[in-house]
């Protein structure tokens, strides 16, 4: 049984339900931050990350700084893009429009390959971008937490090594890693950043990225500064290489409470082979799926091949608000989110299934969000057709 207090199960895409000990490491007592102790476990959640990250490569470099998703967009744009570089965005929700106005922040200028709402932008188009022009850097969302899409990352890579090998390939792991497949050196990757609070399994509160050592060259190849001070590369790389040497090491201070928690889930996460994990995610994922489709409801993200493994983006019934559902859910002990995509957040919901609550046995929040989800569709007057 969990020691947490009695809670409804949080089924949103991220943060996400967090084991016991997780939790117990983030009470962790206070200690120095360039202290042996806190240093040695630095290093030891660094070097996790590769394996998590599926590199083996001594030239890659992992990075954990403190701050959210999002100051993973901020290392990408300050450091391995400078004004007036040409960067693709591949855009398949939400989060590719904010990616894109941070390359703008700092000066490139991004250029946005569209897909319909709920699809992903085609190979062929890809190509047929990557010829017009040059780009430094190409953008892709592995899964877009508005939509629930996800994208091919190993046929996209192979592609942009051959069509355009000098580009750099940029991946927004936040709603994947950790319950999509990634293997960063096999696909030819350059980046993948994340945030501690979804499929990892650690509160909020980590910005979690891994170079290439490509990409690292990049960024010492510069012809001008970073236009970031806290996101500099300059400041942070001899940091994480000392961090992972084991040395003490200081620019800013880091949280040691938040480090303990992610040393817990690293271990927790690796003490299995990630193959289990990620096949548990399909498992779940096909399992909700086919609830969904057997309430007669249909996915923002049609296509099979489209679909995310760690969460569902679902139309709701034209008779049925969001406004309405949502509390109705919670009063079930099921709390799902509503709809992020600006052009129809009000059409849909979202239902996370990330971390604990597929891979722990003993919980049982999937099947009561099932069967919330059908209660309460009932309840508010739907009948499938």
């Amino acid at each position: 049984m969990s020691s947490q207090p009695d809670h409804p199960a949080l089924l949103i895409p991220g943060p996400i339900e967090f084991d016991d000990a997780v939790l117990q490491s983030m009470s962790h007592y206070s200690e120095s931050h360039v202290g042996a102790p806190f240093v040695a476990t630095f290093g030891e959640t660094l070097s996790m990350l590769r394996k998590l990250f599926q590199t083996t490569d001594p030239s890659s470099q992992p990075f954990v700084i403190s701050g959210s998703g999002t100051l993973g967009w901020d290392l990408v744009a300050a450091n391995l893009a400078e004004p007036g570089d040409d960067v693709l965005v591949l855009h398949t929700g939400y989060f590719a429009d904010s990616f894109a106005d941070c390359f703008e922040t700092y000066g490139a200028k991004a250029t946005q390959l569209k897909a319909p709402i709920g699809s992903r932008p085609q190979l062929p188009e890809i190509e047929k971008a990557l010829l017009e022009k040059s780009y430094k850097l190409l953008t892709v969302t592995h899964v877009d937490t508005s939509t629930g899409v996800l994208s091919e990352l190993k046929a996209l890579s192979e592609l942009v090594h051959r069509v355009s090998p000098e580009t750099l390939i940029i991946v927004d792991g936040v709603c994947s890693v950790g319950c999509e497949e990634i293997e960063f050196d096999k696909w030819q990757l350059d980046a993948v950043i994340t945030a501690s609070q979804k499929a990892i399994g650690c509160p909020a509160g980590l910005s979690i990225s891994m170079y290439s050592g490509r990409a690292v060259k990049t960024f010492q190849n510069r012809k001008t500064p970073p236009g970031s001070y806290f996101a500099s590369f300059k400041n942070w790389l001899p940091i994480m290489q000392n961090y992972e040497a084991k040395k003490a090491s200081y620019f800013a201070t880091p949280s040691p409470q938040l480090i303990h928690a992610l040393h817990t889930s690293l271990t927790q996460i690796l003490s299995k082979p990630l193959s289990e994990r990620f096949a548990a995610h399909r498992e779940t994922s096909q399992k909700i799926k086919k609830a969904v489709a057997d309430l007669g409801l249909k996915q923002l993200a049609s296509d099979p091949a489209d679909q995310a493994n760690g969460m569902t983006a679902i139309y709701l019934p034209e008779n049925v608000k969001a406004l309405e559902l949502l509390p109705n859910l919670m009063k079930k002990r099921v709390i799902f989110a509503g709809g992020l995509h600006k052009e129809i957040a009000a059409k849909y919901i979202r239902f996370g299934h990330m971390g604990v609550s597929v891979t722990d046995s003993k919980r049982d929040d999937i099947d009561r969000a099932i069967e919330a989800l059908g209660t309460c569709l009932s309840d508010a007057g739907y009948q499938k057709a």
